[in-house]
């Protein structure tokens, strides 16, 4: 009689880096100055310079989060807050750029 075979183990999960939540400045340029933070409450994401008090707020939409097991869960990272305070940058730099 022959041996019963076992079952390979399943590879482990590799689990997820951190995405930043600190970033630079588009205004004054200070590396670690600008934090970003979400309200889950009242679903606002806003980015904040600690050197120069420059601040960007949005709002995460109605699709941008779910409810779990654990509460509810947000979809929108803080990068997602800073990029679009970045875009919005570039965007009123292009209109008065055009307006020139």
């Amino acid at each position: 009689m022959g041996k019963r075979k076992s079952r390979a183990k399943p590879p482990p999960k590799k689990r997820m880096d951190k995405l930043d939540t600190v970033f630079s400045c588009p205004f004054c340029n200070h590396g670690t100055g600008v934090e970003c933070r979400i309200d889950m409450k009242n679903l606002i994401g806003e980015a904040v310079c600690s050197i120069c008090q420059e601040s960007f707020s949005t709002t995460i939409t109605g699709f941008g989060y779910t409810i779990c097991y654990f509460g509810l869960l947000a979809l929108t990272e803080p990068i997602d807050i800073y990029s679009e305070w970045i875009d919005e940058c570039e965007r009123v730099n292009n209109i008065e750029d055009d307006g020139a």
